[in-house]
């Protein structure tokens, strides 16, 4: 209860800016409740106070720069610069180990993923840059993750105005399967969309098989 609080003053003090520094200190891992604030953004957009088209542009700005800037750092410096400098940034050698054993179990989807997992969205920036994945992979999964994520949870407060709190606590415990849901939904929409352009272009590859075939 103090932490809403505490949000609360903060968006009646410095109003959109609360989002979008927030958002950036908490990906590069300084103690921010991304996830808390959004939500309660959300819920002031419902009551007209805030434009909820505003917090999605500043919330997915603020995800992506910070994502980034953490992307560079572990490009240019690298994991012993994390070891021995990650303890004032709250990158505790603990949440190092299990974010390096989520990426070996599942690769860079982990970068889209990882911002619906406590304790792995604020490395999952760093690792990118340590393990040199190019920056167009890197924003591809990055970028699209943020999108979900902040929409996801600004949209909370959005439909279930007064009871966004309850809304809330479900999707934390839900959000990965919320996702996964909204993802394989956007594909099957994506698959009916071109399905007429998918099909001629399966035709014309077994077109192309039959003609290379020897007689």
């Amino acid at each position: 209860m103090e932490l809403l609080k505490w949000i609360q003053l903060l968006f009646e003090e410095y109003g959109y800016a609360v989002l979008f520094v927030g958002l950036l200190l908490e990906f590069i891992a300084l103690p921010f409740p991304g996830e808390t604030t959004m939500a309660y953004a959300g819920y002031l957009s419902y009551i007209g106070i805030l434009d909820f088209t505003w917090l999605l542009i500043i919330a997915f700005l603020g995800t992506t720069i910070g994502m980034t800037i953490t992307y560079y750092i572990g490009l240019k410096a690298g994991l012993p610069f994390i070891k021995r400098f990650g303890k004032y940034l709250f990158l505790s050698p603990h949440k190092l180990e299990k974010t390096q054993r989520w990426f070996g179990r599942y690769g860079h989807n982990l970068i889209f993923i990882g911002y619906f997992i406590p304790g792995v969205r604020h490395f999952t920036g760093y690792f990118s840059g340590i393990n040199a994945l190019p920056f167009r992979k890197f924003a591809l999964y990055a970028y699209s993750g943020a999108l979900f994520w902040v929409i996801l949870f600004l949209s909370l407060g959005k439909l279930f105005g007064p009871q966004w709190q309850v809304a809330f606590h479900l999707a934390e415990i839900y959000s990965l399967w919320i996702v996964g849901g909204l993802v394989i939904i956007v594909v099957m929409l994506l698959v009916y969309r071109y399905r007429k352009k998918m099909s001629a272009a399966m035709f014309a590859k077994t077109d192309k098989k039959r003609v290379k075939r020897p007689s």
